[in-house]
């Protein structure tokens, strides 16, 4: 399996639970060791420092008059879910049953949902929408901050209705968010799927190694290539190479194997194995804009102050002995799903409250305390 990230910690646990099944699981990053990792608001440190991140930049995009996007992906075991904001959301059913009625069976939402509920384990427990006893930990925040739920009430008194559960009846409204935590820790999908079950003998994980391309006799893929230490090695699959590097990184493998648009590979010297012209064409990701306010006066917010460095001190201390408190957050606390216009069918956009300024990711530092909003477009 190469790329231990979300969907490759998952495959790994699964597909060792025979054990007549060897399965190695390669990733280009570390072990998932870091509290950074563990200590749900390290994130913001870990956007800082580039720890477990590629940190990858877009092309310049026309739309944004040249300007490069900042493109965050985890170089960690549990890949994006070690880094991300740990949101658990999982969008609206007509999604699911337009990519049934595209083609694509065993995908309607009444298909998929017992699935969703076989992994979840909800602390709020089991329902039509949720489940219990799955690998994955939900949960609300254990400490969420006083004024997320303001963003909520000024919400409703926009107009909007207040979801308490984002992934229930409906998605629609404004409300607090679930989020994949356990015991006040990131619940990742290498805390959820790979963590426990690492002493199986038939189930071997091999961090700091970093594919360069897969192997194939003819046009079946027989084993990859790999980095480690400097070291180039190979690895040899008895029954299968199952590729799951992400958007980004299993196209990018593909073409590094020969699997991809002609004249790019031969203009890059890569032997062309298949040509396949969409490999590594047609990305689209959502377009997000935050909206960032000061608000000197509310020192309970997150911010660059001496109110604020005493609030994370104390928060430090009550992470450390009861893991609750200020660290315990998530930052993206509150938010919502709402239409742009009154003609969407479903809602298009979606609001993130961060109790914080925002500014690049959290990459660059402002003084003060103030708070921040993402509005995100969901479709097209």
């Amino acid at each position: 399996i190469i790329g231990g990230g979300s969907a490759g910690c998952v495959l790994a646990a699964r597909l060792s639970e025979d054990p007549r099944t060897q399965v190695a699981l390669l990733e280009a990053g570390p072990a998932d060791r870091s509290v950074l990792i563990h200590c749900p608001a390290g994130l913001a440190l870990l956007a800082k420092s580039g720890q477990a991140n590629w940190g990858f930049q877009t092309t310049p995009q026309q739309g944004l008059n040249g300007r490069r996007g900042y493109q965050p992906r985890g170089k960690v075991l549990g890949g994006s879910s070690s880094v991300n904001a740990m949101i658990y959301t999982r969008g609206v059913p007509q999604d699911y049953d337009g990519w049934a009625a595209a083609g694509n069976p065993g995908w309607r939402w009444d298909e998929v949902l017992p699935y969703f509920r076989k992994a979840e384990h909800n602390e709020r427990g089991a329902d039509a929408f949720h489940g219990v006893g799955g690998p994955l930990n939900v949960m609300d925040l254990r400490s969420p901050n006083r004024y997320s739920p303001h963003f909520v009430q000024a919400g409703v008194q926009a107009g909007y209705p207040h979801n308490e559960d984002f992934n229930g009846a409906s998605q629609e409204g404004v409300g607090l968010y679930q989020v994949t935590h356990k015991n006040g820790e990131r619940y990742s999908a290498a805390k959820a799927y790979l963590t426990p079950n690492l002493a199986r003998p038939n189930l071997k994980v091999i961090t700091g190694a970093q594919t360069t391309r897969v192997l194939f006799e003819g046009r079946r893929a027989v084993g990859v290539e790999f980095l480690q230490g400097g070291r180039k090695q190979t690895l040899r699959a008895a029954r299968e190479v199952i590729l799951s590097a992400g958007a980004l990184q299993s196209p990018q493998l593909l073409m590094l194997s020969g699997v991809g648009p002609g004249g790019l590979l031969h203009q890059h010297g890569i032997p062309v194995l298949h040509e396949l012209p969409g490999v590594g064409r047609h990305l689209q990701d959502h377009v997000d804009v935050v909206a960032v306010y000061n608000a000197p006066q509310l020192t309970d917010l997150f911010g660059l102050s001496p109110k604020g460095l005493l609030n994370v001190l104390r928060g430090v201390w009550e992470w450390r002995r009861s893991r609750s408190g200020m660290l315990t957050t998530n930052f993206a606390e509150a938010g919502g799903f709402i239409r742009s216009q009154a003609g969407e069918p479903v809602p298009d956009l979606q609001l993130h409250f961060v109790i914080g300024k925002l500014v690049d990711h959290g990459r660059t530092t402002t003084t003060g305390h103030g708070y921040s909003c993402h509005v995100c477009l969901l479709r097209p």
